[in-house]
């Protein structure tokens, strides 16, 4: 029986941990949060995927900007997330500990930390090995509106 995996030495080329406190800040950055990458192609030899921490805060916000056409998700640990997205950033939601964000491609999109006292610590995972920020300058409306989760199992609350 051949295994065309026999040999590559796993010990290597394995299972990797990277510690919490050996993140590299040396990524991509938007004014108001401070990224971290834990696992991307340079620290891991990762293919498909980015993977680090999110801090913003507290009472902070990060400037507009969008992600190309990678695919985003942004788990949150402590803390509180509103999120504001479009041409406008005229939508808004809310997230806290526990909730997962998606964001798709070429969104323009703004973290919030919602609380005034508490740091918003984040899980971020994106879809390619590399980071890709455009940091955009957009002129928010005064007033967004409230987007609530609505899905073929889950109806707006509002009807």
């Amino acid at each position: 029986m051949s295994d065309e995996h026999s040999h590559i030495d796993w010990k290597l080329h394995g299972v990797r941990v990277v510690p919490g406190n050996q993140l590299d800040t040396n990524t991509a950055q938007t004014p108001g949060m401070n990224r971290a990458a834990a696992i991307n192609l340079a620290r891991v030899g990762a293919q498909k995927l980015w993977a680090g921490t999110v801090t913003i805060h507290a009472n902070a916000k990060t400037g507009a900007h969008h992600h190309g056409e990678l695919e985003s998700v942004i788990y949150i640990v402590k803390g509180r997330a509103r999120m504001r997205w479009g041409d406008h950033l005229e939508f808004t939601a809310e997230a806290g500990p526990g909730d997962f964000i998606y964001v798709p491609p070429f969104v323009p999109h703004q973290e919030i930390n919602a609380s005034k006292d508490e740091v918003l610590e984040c899980v971020l995972v994106r879809s390619d090995n590399e980071a890709i920020v455009m940091n955009l300058n957009i002129e928010p409306v005064e007033h967004p509106e409230n987007v609530f989760w609505v899905d073929p199992i889950h109806k707006d609350p509002k009807e």
